[in-house]
């Protein structure tokens, strides 16, 4: 219990994990510390505090966290716990916290954590001074000057470093990987790990932005890249899906994510829809039917990238933010997102980001209007419109795709024409 008239930091993680996460936590706690506050980590996200009972904590000291900001993972563990949806559960987590002696609470987490603590102040009155520090590798969230999400950076990194290695064994083999990556509601980590790396192409949800999708219409853009990559004499490639596509599939296609087990925010275990299969046994079947042998390879990476190590970015960046929401904290503020705008602490206050009605921040998607967007696509190899305006190129595509030029036309009519035109 912390001492009267003596700030008591509660330090909670909430969501997946992301690197960086022990980065926040070691800054926070050094720079509370410093400032004569007391410092208790808090296991395991809301789990604990919304049910009630004995609580389980890590008193933090200066020695605890000295060097934890270079591993990957979470010190004090996490949990998706959503005590929002009951206010039993609610007004439990601030019971709980007042029994603990907190009396200044850090979140860390992504936008349904961010919810959760603005939640937590609204249900203490006063009592209890929260502020959030945003993570995601999914780069989704809203900041300033699309400065990246602590986590991203380290994730891409290492998502790159896998695909490297797909892609020499695919040279090798003379195979396709249909990579499928985390990102639920955006393509940025797809993108940033397919444009680094230099696959074959990408496909996020962004770019339909004017058609429904479909797995046929995804298969599509799949199918006619095998079919320009043998027209080049190349077997193999690299292909990497956003995992949101998943989660915007149209039509009878929806019913793929219908039955699919949801977390404890609603959203749906993208994880569970094996969307590079099903891509993987359609676009077989399509070119066995022309006796094309191409093997296809379908393999996810996400997991593999959110417990990372942090790289050198992230170790920097969260050391910036963990110090910044102390900061904050101190100076009496609360109710918001801490950021780093132009290497300054900048808070984005719950009121200004936070829908009332979802309960969700605003996402940032990846902005296919923008040139930084257009070099990734000019460096894709897919069927695009210049291949159907260029006879010669179009006869060598119907040529090696085994189809009549009536059938080849009317099957990938739709990818003469740009979304954006």
């Amino acid at each position: 219990m912390a001492k009267k008239n003596k700030y008591c930091v509660g330090i909670v993680v909430g969501g997946g994990p992301a690197p960086g996460i022990n980065g926040v936590i070691s800054a926070a706690t050094i720079e509370a510390i410093k400032q004569g506050w007391s410092v208790i980590g808090i296991m395991d996200g809301f789990q604990w505090l919304a049910r009630g009972g004995k609580v389980p904590i890590m008193r933090l000291k200066i020695n605890d966290v000295s060097r934890v900001h270079l591993q990957g993972g979470s010190i004090l563990r996490t949990s998706r716990e959503n005590p929002t949806t009951d206010r039993k559960k609610m007004a439990q987590v601030v019971k709980s916290l007042d029994k603990l002696g907190v009396n200044r609470l850090v979140t860390i987490g992504g936008d349904d954590t961010a919810y959760t603590a603005s939640r937590v102040e609204k249900e203490a009155r006063g009592r209890i001074k929260v502020a959030h520090v945003p993570k995601t590798i999914d780069n989704d969230l809203p900041l300033p000057n699309y400065l990246s999400t602590f986590g991203y950076q380290t994730a891409r990194h290492v998502g790159v470093g896998i695909v490297k290695s797909l892609m020499e064994d695919s040279a090798t083999t003379n195979r396709w990987y249909f990579v499928v990556t985390m990102g639920r509601k955006a393509g940025h980590l797809a993108l940033g790990i397919g444009k680094a790396a230099g696959v074959t192409l990408t496909i996020i949800p962004e770019e339909f932005s004017r058609s429904k999708i479909t797995l046929a219409r995804i298969a599509d853009i799949l199918e006619g890249a095998i079919i320009k990559r043998l027209a080049m004499g190349k077997k193999h490639g690299v292909a990497i899906l956003a995992e949101g596509l998943g989660e915007r599939l149209s039509g009878a296609d929806a019913n793929l994510v219908k039955n699919v087990e949801k977390d404890a925010h609603g959203h749906i275990r993208l994880a569970e829809i094996d969307l590079g299969k099903f891509l993987k046994d359609e676009v077989k079947q399509r070119l066995k039917t022309r006796n094309l042998d191409i093997t296809v390879v379908d393999k996810n990476i996400g997991y593999e990238l959110r417990c990372a190590a942090p790289i050198p970015f992230d170790n920097e960046y969260t050391r910036d933010l963990g110090y910044g929401v102390i900061k904050f904290l101190q100076k009496g503020g609360s109710g918001a997102l801490i950021t780093l705008f132009s290497k300054r602490i900048t808070p984005l206050y719950f009121s200004d980001i936070i829908n009332p009605k979802t309960g969700r921040t605003r996402i940032r998607t990846v902005d296919i209007n923008t040139e930084s967007y257009e070099v990734a696509r000019h460096y894709m190899i897919r069927l695009e419109p210049k291949d159907f305006n260029d006879s010669k190129q179009l006869k060598k595509l119907i040529r090696v795709s085994r189809l009549s030029r009536q059938e080849f036309l009317k099957k990938f009519a739709h990818l003469r024409v740009s979304e954006k035109d």
